[in-house]
């Protein structure tokens, strides 16, 4: 089964980020990674921690490298 969960871009379009679980294989990973833009409170958001374990994830798909989509990679 994969599991999907929208971790960011959900009320606003920056900071793009999709963790995906195939639970058969237990395989995890994301499309983009992205830094929040904007107020303060998206800002406060890209140091908050993730809802995964980003030593567990596989791989990363990346769709472009715009800020939004690949700012927060580092982490």
């Amino acid at each position: 089964m994969l599991k999907i969960k929208f971790v960011g871009a959900i009320e606003g379009v920056s900071g793009s980020c999709t963790w995906l679980h195939h639970t058969d294989s237990d395989t995890q990973f994301l499309v983009d990674c992205g830094m929040h833009q904007g107020t303060e409170r998206e800002v406060w958001a890209n140091s908050q921690a993730f809802p995964f374990q980003a030593a567990r994830l596989k791989y990363v798909l990346l769709t472009h490298a715009h800020i939004d989509h690949c700012g927060l990679l580092p982490r």
